[in-house]
């Protein structure tokens, strides 16, 4: 890998972990790469495969969409859908290079921004979310928070999907996106997650988000306009 001047901006590989593949471009490239993921992939699998996946790219930072909860740039748990080993996994030595990892919803929410006060929302097995106001990304955890008989994640993740069918279940999207947005005030929100696209109709006020606005959201990780939270 090459080592960026001091005063470039970093060449990046990003990653964007999820429980059935594990999807990565870089700087410069165009085309994303993948491998299949599932519960024997382990950090140390991860590091292995992408590093052969990736052995003909140079880059000198690693940005990882995590798919939990991160705090101080560590996993807080293992992932549900994956293997294990992620809980103080040094990254960065098994990298050879400075590594970032945050929330997968919150890097895709940082390649959604488009300024001012933005909320985003994840519709994929649960719920991810994430707020960034002004250029400071601060992850969120509001998949748990009661909504009627259980939590938001019940009611708009993949098992609320299933149990109630399409139509309730947008019904309940759209009334949670209601709810927050009245107590977070925000510009604008953005609905991401591969679940999204189930949606024939938004909110007023909502744009479409995308999956592969991880990609940018990793980039941006690593520019100074951006700024993290203390979280990240």
């Amino acid at each position: 890998m090459n080592r960026a001047k001091k005063d470039a901006l970093p060449q990046v590989l990003v990653i964007d972990v999820g429980g059935t593949h594990v999807k990565v471009l870089a700087t410069g490239q165009k085309t994303p790469r993948e491998i299949e993921s599932g519960l024997k992939m382990t950090a140390g699998i991860m590091v292995r495969e992408v590093k052969k996946l990736t052995k003909d790219w140079s880059y000198n930072a690693v940005s990882i969409g995590y798919p939990g909860p991160v705090v101080h740039g560590h996993p807080l748990r293992e992932p549900y859908n994956l293997g294990g080993g992620w809980m103080g996994f040094n990254f960065a030595k098994a990298f050879g290079c400075p590594v970032k990892v945050v929330n997968d919803a919150a890097m895709q929410a940082l390649g959604s921004y488009r300024g001012g006060r933005m909320l985003f929302l994840g519709l994929g097995t649960g719920l991810g979310s994430a707020m960034i106001v002004d250029g400071d990304l601060e992850p969120m955890e509001l998949a748990h928070l009661p909504y009627k008989k259980r939590t938001y994640e019940d009611y708009v993740g993949l098992r609320g999907l299933k149990r109630s069918g399409r139509k309730k279940w947008e019904r309940h999207v759209f009334a949670i996106v209601e709810q927050l947005k009245s107590a977070l005030e925000p510009d604008y929100v953005v609905l991401g997650g591969g679940n999204v696209q189930k949606l024939k109709h938004l909110p007023r006020g909502v744009l479409r988000g995308d999956n592969r606005n991880a990609f940018p959201g990793g980039f941006r990780l690593w520019r100074e306009k951006t700024r993290g939270s203390r979280r990240k």
